[in-house]
């Protein structure tokens, strides 16, 4: 009994001993464990400041979500910028500088892939500090929904501006000759399309991309040139797609097919609309369209040398337009008031939208059939492509005062040219033709030559059917 008794508070204390360094642990691990989230939601922050949209894949029918979110923290002041203003920080004024970017020098005329930084066609050696701020700045280009390198202030400084970094020869000018690209991981790499692709097409924010085809899937890809996430598939059961787009405004997705019916998707509500056949036509195919730049009207190939004309807010038939030969082709006017065709007839004709009358109507020359048309952003150009392969790029101004001679004529294809895209300030125009392998060229508006290094003559295109550039000219894709 004695040795119980005197046992006893010695192992009281041992037990008390064991639970105290158990419970050391439990907080330690704990602590430990906060500190990762704590960590993780630091970083999940840091990466929406830079980044923005990036890391917020969009998505659809989220009634709690904006659809395509910019996140716009970085422009909001914050309390430690209050701070950081009280006590003599500027706003926009970097906290810190290593001072050793202003004495390292950088050749960017010898390596290849920092050509693309030049503001000056012989440029070389820029500064360490210039040479991070045009990377930023190169960033903000290819990456417009990012606000992050973006300042309320007026000063002068590439960090300020999303300018576009482009070789310049007397102004923003690309240079001719050869054009300076890098190949990036395939937009669709995340579901490839098994059959033909015969759209692809970005959304005005630069982000997302379309692609559709014959195997009846409308995708969506969220752009970035590296992991191209993919953000919805649509299956349409009865309706193989011959070609899809957004409207200009970014709303709603056109879809058309060898139907008397097409499709409105509604991106902000996720609802998709079957409209058609139009009341008072008897079209068997609604498969070719154009949608105008001011989001109102889409104006579809109709039989017989009609134009039809569709209301894209009551999607119902506003009106008809009727040329002498088959409608082959349509393209509308800058501001949306006026429509281009062509067709079988080998005539170009300009439409009034407000009077539903002819303006004007010229031989496009050389051309028996006309069937391509592609007008420029800012209403400068047009170009007409014909089933012999000859693309006639017009000054507007004065196909419609009277001059028919085209500015240039392009035949370095042999096919009929099957689609035509200017880029977002008309210095590129690119042509397709789907008849042969590698059908593409890229032509340098400025100069009216075409980019000798376009196709890459170590890559295989196959059958080019379609291209677009994205908004700022940052991406270019192309599907076959």
């Amino acid at each position: 009994m004695s040795m119980l008794s005197q046992n006893f508070p010695t192992s009281k204390v041992r037990r008390e001993e064991s639970d105290i360094d158990a419970k050391g642990k439990r907080r330690k691990m704990e602590e430990e464990e906060n500190q990762r989230e704590s960590d993780q939601v630091d970083m999940k922050k840091l990466e929406n400041l830079l980044f923005g949209s990036l890391y917020n894949p969009v998505t659809f029918g989220d009634e709690e979500a904006v659809l395509f979110h910019v996140d716009r923290s970085a422009a909001r002041e914050t309390p430690d910028e209050e701070r950081d203003q009280s006590e003599g920080i500027r706003k926009g004024e970097a906290a810190w500088e290593d001072e050793e970017e202003k004495q390292i020098n950088i050749n960017i005329a010898t390596v290849n892939r920092l050509r693309k930084l030049r503001k000056e066609e012989n440029e070389g050696l820029i500064s360490g500090y210039e040479y991070i701020a045009r990377l930023r700045a190169h960033h903000a280009k290819l990456n417009p929904g990012t606000d992050w390198a973006r300042f309320d202030s007026s000063d002068d400084d590439l960090l300020r501006t999303n300018e576009d970094l482009v070789v310049k020869s007397g102004g923003n000018k690309l240079c001719s000759g050869l054009l300076e690209y890098t190949q990036l991981t395939d937009a669709n790499a995340a579901d490839p399309s098994n059959d033909p692709i015969n759209s692809v097409h970005f959304h005005q924010n630069a982000q997302l991309l379309l692609t559709a085809g014959l195997d009846r899937r409308l995708r969506f890809f969220q752009i970035d040139g590296k992991r191209n996430v993919k953000i919805q598939s649509i299956f349409l059961e009865d309706c193989p797609i011959h070609k899809a787009a957004f409207l200009p405004n970014g709303s709603q997705v056109i879809v058309s097919g060898r139907r008397n019916f097409f499709y409105s998707f509604d991106l902000e509500n996720a609802k998709f609309d079957r409209i058609g056949p139009l009341v008072g036509r008897e079209e068997k195919s609604l498969e070719y369209f154009e949608v105008s730049q001011d989001s109102k009207t889409i104006a579809f190939v109709g039989n017989g040398g009609y134009i039809l004309l569709v209301s894209t807010k009551t999607k119902e038939l506003i009106g008809t337009l009727k040329m002498n030969g088959s409608v082959r082709s349509l393209a509308f006017s800058d501001d949306g008031k006026k429509l281009l065709s062509s067709g079988g007839d080998g005539q170009v004709y300009v439409w009034d939208l407000r009077t539903m009358k002819c303006l004007y109507k010229g031989v496009d020359e050389g051309s028996t059939c006309g069937t391509s048309l592609c007008s420029s952003l800012n209403g400068k150009f047009f170009a007409s492509g014909t089933e012999r392969g000859i693309v006639n790029i017009y000054k507007t101004s004065e196909f419609v005062g009277g001059k028919r001679k085209p500015i240039k004529t392009v035949d370095n294809l042999t096919s009929q040219i099957d689609f035509m895209k200017f880029n977002h300030d008309a210095q590129i125009l690119g042509i397709v033709s789907k008849m042969n392998k590698n059908s593409v060229k890229l032509v340098h508006v400025p100069s009216l030559t075409v980019f000798s290094n376009w196709p890459p003559p170590e890559r295989n295109m196959h059958n080019p059917r379609c291209l677009d550039f994205s908004p700022g000219s940052g991406f270019m894709a192309m599907g076959n």
